[in-house]
């Protein structure tokens, strides 16, 4: 039985979850830890700015990034999947629930376009076709892959509407968080069980690219960011201010901006979330 990963949503929190602090100990290292507390090798190095991932320093502590913000244009997706390439999640919606979890994405060249997508089908053990642009990098694949450890896809899969994108498992559980597909979402086994026993056929799967994220809570904003590794936002600092004042607009108040702050995350980029100004 597939363990219950839903959490509630709660109206007007937009930030979820605690990081927390763990000691390195022999023979540790950051892949085998993203690994054990099913966060991505991405969001772990990201923390963790100056930690050698396969050496890290024994007694120092690293920081387990689980802490999260779900901005307000992600909740207006009730009972859909959105899939945020530029910070390597995967969230999916469900009534007043949510499941979150990291991902594996597209080598550079190979994402998906962006935009809606539906789930129109999903097999449990599913075979592997490799396409003809992966066959002509290995030409020793056989034209079918079926279930097992050579798999690819591991033991579930939910196929997209357009182009040959799926949600899928991984028999590679350190390539989570990390670009190391053909334009497929690989999630850690227990994640995609989770998605494969929840999220029915038909399902909306919006695939966005947010590496600014922004919220309005209990009187504060918040920021966080990821790298702009597709650089699409030429000037991160004007995209952010408008964001802020277009919820400001929303929700018809006046705010005010740490500039120290704001400018401190956008430099950063370490997917921890800054406290950057107040609802006034």
């Amino acid at each position: 039985m597939a363990e219950n990963f839903f959490n509630r949503l709660i109206p007007q929190k937009f930030i979820y979850f605690q990081n927390f602090f763990y000691t390195i100990k022999e023979q540790d290292t950051l892949v085998d830890l993203a690994v054990y507390f099913k966060v991505g090798y991405y969001h772990l190095i990201l923390a963790n700015p100056g930690i050698d991932p396969w050496v890290p320093p024994v007694g120092s502590k690293v920081i387990i990034p689980k802490k999260i913000l779900i901005p307000e244009e992600f909740l207006n997706t009730s009972n859909a999947i959105v899939i945020n390439i530029a910070e390597k999640r995967l969230y999916y919606f469900k009534n007043s629930y949510f499941f979150v979890a990291p991902i594996g994405i597209g080598v550079e060249g190979s994402l998906p376009p962006l935009g809606v997508y539906t789930v129109v089908d999903k097999k449990k053990k599913p075979y592997w076709y490799p396409p003809p642009s992966i066959k002509k990098e290995d030409p020793s694949l056989p034209d079918c892959v079926p279930p097992g450890p050579e798999n690819p896809m591991g033991e579930y899969a939910l196929y997209l509407s357009r182009g040959l994108y799926a949600i899928h498992g991984t028999n590679k559980v350190y390539s989570i968080g990390r670009r190391t597909t053909h334009g497929c979402f690989r999630l850690y086994p227990e994640h995609i069980e989770f998605l494969y026993k929840n999220v029915p056929i038909g399902t909306i799967v919006k695939i966005v690219y947010e590496p600014y994220k922004v919220a309005f809570q209990n009187g504060k904003i918040y920021l966080q960011v990821y790298p702009d590794f597709e650089k699409k936002i030429k000037n991160p600092f004007f995209y952010v201010f408008q964001k802020i004042e277009k919820l400001s607009e929303l929700k018809k108040v006046n705010f005010q901006i740490d500039l120290f702050e704001l400018e401190k995350a956008l430099k950063n980029q370490d997917g921890k979330i800054y406290l950057i100004g107040e609802i006034k």
